[in-house]
């Protein structure tokens, strides 16, 4: 089966101070490039989802997508727009600042849903659940719009009404620590200079 990746900078970045959190720098490039270069060999089509800053996403050389829904309402929001947009029946969401994305979180995530015939595969490290780290069928985005109509927001919310499978990735766990704030973005960094 063949998957588009949906790479979500849509957001705020409140914590960050507003700054678009894909275009901060992480070991010298943009925190989306490593996301980009761990993500492209594992799909078959890349989307990114930016609602600010399109002209510099759109230099990474991929289709850069905006929210249908204002406001900034989230990753729901980006997946909502990249369910619309893909050309594939299976849609794997990664965010922009997760640099240290796995090499085979699509293979390993795409293992489980068709292993266990689930909605979505989602990763997880300990009892952590990774929500907006998930590989979802592309036929659910009726389902997302109603939910998303019907007042919901919360990607974990929307998670709890499928079937879910979690994908246990605790031979990774750093792979996962996304950037908030520029604490986190230090202490990573010094991590893997």
């Amino acid at each position: 089966m063949s998957i588009s990746g949906i790479v979500l900078a849509g957001g705020l970045a409140r914590r960050m101070g507003g700054m678009d959190k894909g275009l901060v720098e992480f070991c010298g490039k943009p925190m989306v490039a490593h996301v980009l270069e761990r993500l492209k060999p594992q799909v078959d089509e890349i989307l990114i989802n930016a609602n600010r800053e399109i002209e510099r996403y759109a230099a990474f050389g991929y289709p850069v997508i905006q929210d249908e829904i204002g406001s900034f309402a989230g990753p729901l929001a980006g997946l909502h727009r990249g369910m619309r947009a893909a050309g594939n029946s299976l849609v794997l969401t990664v965010p922009c600042d997760a640099p240290l994305l796995p090499a085979d979180l699509a293979s390993r995530l795409m293992h489980a849903l068709v292993e266990m015939d689930a909605n979505i595969a989602v990763a997880k490290t300990g009892t952590q659940v990774h929500p907006v780290f998930c590989l979802c069928r592309k036929n659910l985005r009726h389902h997302l719009e109603s939910y998303l109509q019907n007042g919901g927001s919360r990607m974990g919310a929307w998670h709890d009404t499928l079937k879910v499978a979690e994908v246990a990735f605790d031979d990774n766990p750093e792979a996962f620590a996304n950037i908030n704030t520029v604490e986190e973005l230090t202490f990573l960094e010094n991590r893997h200079r």
